[in-house]
């Protein structure tokens, strides 16, 4: 008999700005324009140097995707907790949305393109979730 799934009702804060996602060589020192005011990651794999700040800050000559817009998960939620991520992800995904999801030691962000944003929303409401903008 399988096990009763746990439905998650999420709080998503919209934070401000519009973000990039950025690649760099994976040698790449850390550069210091991503450092600033809103979300920023900065992640480095055997191929490559990852960055994820506002778009603004990003170097004209730098390989990026920028137009995303940049979700946070209000907690807070148990480290070991599962499915939190899961519960968003799924209705969009179901939706044919693509999404980035970053997850940090206190949350998780979930990155998605601004241009789907009035969809997600749809989605998301739909699924129980609450979209909220920061003040």
């Amino acid at each position: 008999m399988e096990a009763a799934k746990e439905i998650h009702q999420i709080t998503l804060e919209q934070t401000n700005g519009d973000y990039a996602v950025c690649r760099l060589a994976p040698d790449a020192a850390l550069p210091a324009w991503a450092d600033g005011g809103g979300f920023v990651t900065i992640s480095r794999s055997a191929h490559e140097l990852s960055v994820v700040c506002l778009t603004e800050r990003v170097p004209a000559d730098t390989q990026q995707e920028s137009g995303w817009t940049c979700l946070r998960f209000v907690g807070p939620f148990a480290f070991g907790a599962t499915g939190i991520v899961l519960s968003v992800v799924r209705p969009l995904s179901e939706g044919g949305l693509g999404v980035f999801v970053v997850s940090t030691f206190d949350g998780d962000h979930l990155l998605l393109k601004t241009s789907d944003m009035a969809k997600a929303a749809a989605l998301l409401e739909r699924a129980g979730h609450v979209l909220v903008k920061t003040p």
